[in-house]
């Protein structure tokens, strides 16, 4: 019973990882489309009221590791360097 038990937890388990990395991927290109947006906005053109939603999303962006900023944007075949968001 215990071989049965431990094969059901590893099957829920196998599970759950997958939805986690399908997870993370849809994430990965959320954060992908948001570094573009952030990185092509001039912030003197925006509405003075949608400037502090701007801004929250660029300290977010920028606050990603160097890694998972790489990974964001190879998910949304985004072209460009990362100077290019350091910068917005």
């Amino acid at each position: 019973m215990p071989d049965l038990m431990n094969k059901q937890e590893v099957s829920m388990l196998r599970d759950e990882l997958e939805m986690l990395m399908g997870e993370r991927t849809r994430l990965l290109k959320v954060a992908g489309a948001a570094a573009v947006l952030v990185a092509n906005t001039d912030g003197r053109n925006l509405p003075p009221e949608t400037m502090e939603a701007a801004e929250m999303l660029s300290t977010l962006v920028n606050e990603l590791s160097e890694e998972t900023l790489r990974d964001a944007l190879e998910s949304v075949h985004a072209e460009g360097s990362m100077g290019d968001l350091e910068n917005a």
